[in-house]
C-alpha cells in the first residue's frame, strides 16, 4: 500500500498553483507584496527548489536531474537572482518536474517508509528527520507560501489560488 491515500488531495493543490502561475504575464509574476518582499516569481520558484532539495538532496530520492536543480546542493534557488526573472513557463516546467518526484514518493512510499529517518547537517547542528516529518514540510511549506501568493494576488485584484476547489 502506497501513502497516496494520506496525501490525496496535494495533487490537486499543485494543479491549483500551476494553473494560476501558468496564466499570469511577466509584469503579474513580479509584483510584491512589499517593495523587500520577494517578486511571485522568486517564491514559486523557491517552492519548488524546495521539493529537490528535501527530497532528493536530503533523502536521496531520484529525480533533480528532470528539474531545473539538478544539483540542489550546489545549486543557488531561482529566488538568489533577483536580477534573472523566470517566466510563467518556466515556472510550470518547475513546478512539473518537481512535482514529478513528490508523486512517485506517493505512489512508492508505504506507510512503514514514512518512519524512517535522515541525518542532516545544518550549519554545526545534526537534525534527524522523519519522511513524513519532511513530507509534512513540504506540504505546510507549499500551502504557507500559496497563501503568502494568494494574498498578494488579492491585492493585486487578481484571481487568487483556491487550493480546495473541487476538480
Amino acid at each position: 500500500m502506497s501513502i497516496r491515500t494520506f496525501y490525496d488531495h496535494w495533487p490537486q493543490y499543485d494543479r491549483r498553483l500551476t494553473e494560476v502561475v501558468g496564466a499570469m504575464t511577466d509584469e503579474q509574476l513580479a509584483i510584491r507584496r512589499s517593495p523587500e518582499g520577494w517578486p511571485i516569481w522568486a517564491i514559486v520558484g523557491h517552492t519548488a527548489g524546495a521539493r529537490v532539495y528535501w527530497l532528493c538532496s536530503v533523502l536521496g530520492e531520484p529525480g533533480a536531474e528532470a528539474t531545473p536543480w539538478p544539483d540542489p546542493l550546489d545549486d543557488d534557488g531561482w529566488e538568489d537572482d533577483l536580477d534573472h526573472p523566470r517566466s510563467a513557463a518556466e515556472l510550470v516546467t518547475a513546478l512539473e518536474s518537481t512535482w514529478a518526484i513528490i508523486d512517485r514518493c506517493l505512489d512508492t512510499w508505504t506507510p512503514a517508509m514514512l518512519l524512517e529517518t535522515v541525518e542532516r547537517r545544518y550549519g554545526d547542528d545534526l537534525q534527524v528527520h522523519t519522511r513524513t516529518s519532511i513530507l509534512q514540510r513540504l506540504l505546510t511549506h507549499e500551502a504557507y507560501h500559496c497563501g503568502e501568493l494568494s494574498q498578494t494576488l488579492g491585492i493585486a485584484g487578481l484571481p487568487q489560488i483556491d487550493l480546495w476547489r473541487p476538480d
